[in-house]
């Protein structure tokens, strides 16, 4: 097993309770006191309610000056066990939560139970023709900061802070055995690479067993053949999340023209083009993505909607393209990328979602579908499906709601920050006394 540095022994993991270093790494005897936080009366009333974050204002005492990946024990104002959790000294989200209520030994047996559990819970949710899809899916599969997917026989395993450096050998040794994968690759969150590079030598992209990726990995959606870039790419290399959607969506192409706005790598097009549309538009500000949709096209072509349909890709800014006017379409799918990455970007965003909206709603023939999608935390389900449906009145004063629809079942949501993908499908109706 070609792991990063060597992996820790389970037996030893297994010999101190609470451990100050993760896995039960060997340390200087003696070892540090153990961490110890207590925390404002809100976010312990927080943290029993079962939400995994605490920030750094929230703590109000800490007997040491604690380290990253370290466990923290928090205590409640009686002095008892209220949780424990990774602490991370340099992010202001500074402890996730690992386990609350009777306080249990954080080893490898429990990650290994932990991790079977997620993977337990995607057990019979794809057939042979899907191979693509979350195995764990951060706080909510208890690996908070922390999502593995799979593409085929490739695991991409992607961090979103450093407090998971210290336990990647025991989770990385744990992954392999559990899901026998041929290949896994490191993914790491931008804001980490750096400092992960130079302690312990994490670097983005790494491969860590298995034959040398050489290009884009091949998976199965519903039969569709895909590629995700799981070295470079954006997240771990494709969008799993709207595969459900990608679903409904050729159920509504047949004899339609389609845009696909924002179309990153085409999942939304080449479902389209199955369903039996009669052209589709692919829309992105990324060559590389324009490129990689037409690949999967070409993956594709043994079948007959595929091959049948009228596939263009174009190169532009979806927000000033839909404004200039050109073309109607009957169908047309919004997906852009996260428009509030902070709390600050709200009301920019809501204005940004919108406008959008609406042009595209005015974009569309008589009878047309419409599918908007927000992937923002930050604005909440109520706030975006009210804003679609009154941004399309704008345009069109009578619509029918099709669907609504979140979370697919491979990326549960536990908690409010976790609910962040929402989508809504509109069609167009007469109003009353005209006919179209």
């Amino acid at each position: 097993m070609n792991l990063k540095r060597k992996v820790i022994d389970s037996a030893e993991s297994d010999k101190r309770k609470f451990s100050g270093a993760p896995g039960g790494l060997n340390t200087p005897s003696p070892p540090p006191a153990r961490l110890k936080l207590r925390l404002t009366a809100a976010a312990e009333m927080a943290v029993r309610g079962g939400h995994p974050w605490v920030f750094d204002q929230s703590i109000r005492r800490q007997n040491r000056e604690g380290t990253t990946g370290e466990l923290a024990v928090l205590y409640d104002r009686g002095d008892e066990f209220l949780a424990i959790g990774l602490y991370d000294a340099v992010s202001p989200l500074r402890v996730r939560i690992l386990q609350t209520g009777t306080p249990q030994t954080i080893n490898a047996d429990w990650w290994r139970s932990r991790l079977r559990a997620g993977l337990d819970r995607r057990a019979g949710c794809f057939g042979s023709e899907t191979t693509g899809w979350r195995c764990l899916n951060g706080e909510s599969d208890g690996f908070p900061g922390l999502v593995l997917d799979r593409y085929g026989d490739t695991l991409a395993l992607k961090c979103y802070t450093l407090a998971w450096m210290p336990w990647l050998d025991v989770i990385l040794r744990l992954v392999r055995e559990e899901t026998r994968a041929e290949r896994l690759v490191l993914r790491l969150s931008r804001n980490i690479q750096e400092q992960a590079a130079k302690d312990p030598g994490w670097r983005d992209g790494q491969e860590l067993w298995g034959e040398p990726i050489t290009g884009p990995v091949r998976f199965l959606e519903h039969g569709l053949h895909f590629e995700a870039d799981v070295v470079r790419g954006q997240k771990t290399g494709f969008f799993l999340d709207q595969r459900e959607n990608r679903s409904r969506v050729e159920s509504l192409s047949a004899g339609r023209d389609v845009l696909n706005a924002f179309s990153f790598s085409g999942g939304f097009s080449l479902h389209a083009a199955r369903g039996g549309a009669r052209s589709v538009v692919s829309l992105d500000i990324s060559d590389h993505a324009l490129r990689s949709a037409e690949r999967n096209f070409e993956l594709n072509q043994n079948l007959p909607g595929v091959a049948a349909c009228l596939h263009e890709t174009i190169r532009a800014d979806a927000f000033e393209w839909l404004n200039t006017g050109g073309p109607r379409y009957d169908l047309i799918v919004l997906d852009p990328p996260s428009l509030a990455r902070r709390k600050a970007d709200r009301t920019r965003a809501i204005a940004s979602y919108g406008k959008l909206i609406e042009s595209a709603a005015r974009r569309l023939r008589p009878r047309g579908r419409l599918v908007a999608a927000s992937c923002s935390a930050h604005v909440t389900a109520e706030e975006f499906l009210e804003l679609a449906r009154a941004s399309v009145r704008r345009a069109h004063p009578a619509i029918h709601e099709l669907a609504v629809t979140g979370h697919p079942p491979d990326h549960p949501a536990t908690f409010p920050e976790a609910n962040y993908l929402k989508c809504i499908f509109l069609e167009l109706r007469s109003p009353k006394g005209v006919s179209q």
